[in-house]
């Protein structure tokens, strides 16, 4: 992996170079991940003139092999207690000579920025934009290998959470469960906060789980995501609770299912990303459902679960090959519930044989 993060720092490296800076401070944590590998929390990395380093306000913790920085990088540990990593890294760069630093301005604090500044006087700070988040967008097979592990993760425990009895349990005790059954697996720990709704609760974005608890001819939906050394995926289910689901049940069921199903096939190499979300959109949208729809049918997953490209009517940009995304269209219908039905995919073209599917539990409307 060292040559991989090395390739990655190198294009970073160039785009910087392009505009000006003869260095670059990267301080958002996903982005210092993406490029040095696992660093402590508030570690920082410094692109310098002569060397890369990473500043880190205490040690890595290197019990886990595939938790330690890239041997590649010379590890600056600073001495003092409370002080800033990107401040001493500043102050490394005025060492090498540097005269330009490109920082991640929209992820910086005024302050923060401001203390950079007095801190290193000589230098002169320009934008690196969103340059990191760029290169992030095309994931390479290995971080796909890792998002493939942890979808499968998040199968599992949804899988083993539909065998058990459901009914007079709460949200906020099943979304618990299932958050421990995805470290029993090998989660680093779940994608994001786990949702479970029941009953009017159903098809709601991102609800957060209550005491409400599981009711006969209730629609119980559920999200979740597992984290796997550090990349996130997820997946969303709609199910009935009882021995038979209601007509209204099974036909915005069958609804949502054709969005769902539309958006997935039109993720190819060079489609629109807006054209994903409208193809999604357009079949709920035509049965009368534009006012109960999300804002967006889906979004780039990876180091973070909402990343770059965005899917959604007023998206810029069209997909690439390689590239992860949800495919997430729901509808919720206010007192009454709802359906959501959420996939993780990467975009492949249709030689290698369309979009690969990386969460695999059943989409049939089961009665539980």
């Amino acid at each position: 992996m060292s040559e991989v993060y090395a390739v990655r720092r190198t294009r970073l490296r160039e785009r910087c170079n392009a505009s000006g800076s003869t260095a670059a401070l990267v301080s958002r944590p996903a982005n210092v991940r993406y490029l040095s590998g696992a660093a402590p929390e508030k570690a920082v990395l410094l692109l310098g003139r002569t060397e890369d380093v990473l500043v880190c306000a205490e040690p890595p913790d290197d019990r886990i092999p595939h938790n330690r920085p890239d041997e590649a990088l010379r590890l600056h540990v600073m001495t003092g207690i409370g002080g800033d990593p990107a401040v001493e890294a500043a102050a490394l760069a005025v060492a090498q000579g540097v005269d330009a630093l490109a920082v991640e301005e929209h992820h910086l604090t005024v302050t923060r920025h401001r203390a950079i500044r007095d801190a290193a006087p000589p230098l002169r700070l320009t934008g690196v934009a969103g340059a990191v988040e760029q290169l992030r967008v095309v994931k390479d097979e290995e971080e796909i290998s890792c998002l493939r592990i942890g979808a499968e993760i998040a199968d599992q425990a949804l899988g083993e959470l539909l065998e058990s009895i459901l009914v007079g349990r709460t949200e906020r005790h099943l979304a618990l469960e299932l958050e421990r059954r995805l470290v029993d697996h090998g989660a680093d720990g779940p994608a994001f906060p786990t949702s479970v709704a029941t009953g009017p609760h159903a098809g709601r974005p991102g609800h957060r789980p209550t005491d409400r608890r599981v009711e006969e001819g209730d629609f119980l939906s559920v999200c979740l995501g597992a984290t796997y050394r550090g990349y996130r995926c997820e997946i969303g289910r709609t199910f009935v609770i009882g021995t038979a689901p209601a007509d209204w049940q099974i036909e915005l069921y069958d609804l949502v299912f054709s969005a769902q199903r539309a958006g997935r096939e039109s993720l190819a190499p060079g489609a629109a990303c807006r054209d994903v979300d409208r193809a999604a959109r357009q079949v709920l949208d035509s049965a009368g459902y534009a006012e109960a729809l999300p804002v967006l049918t889906g979004h780039g997953v990876g180091l973070e679960i909402d990343e770059d490209p965005q899917l959604t009517p007023a998206a810029m940009g069209k997909l690439d090959a390689c590239v992860p995304v949800t495919v997430e269209p729901g509808v919720h219908l206010p007192g009454r519930g709802g359906v959501r039905i959420d996939d993780t995919l990467v975009v492949r073209p249709e030689a290698d044989g369309g979009p690969e599917l990386l969460t695999i539990t059943t989409k049939e409307l089961l009665a539980l």
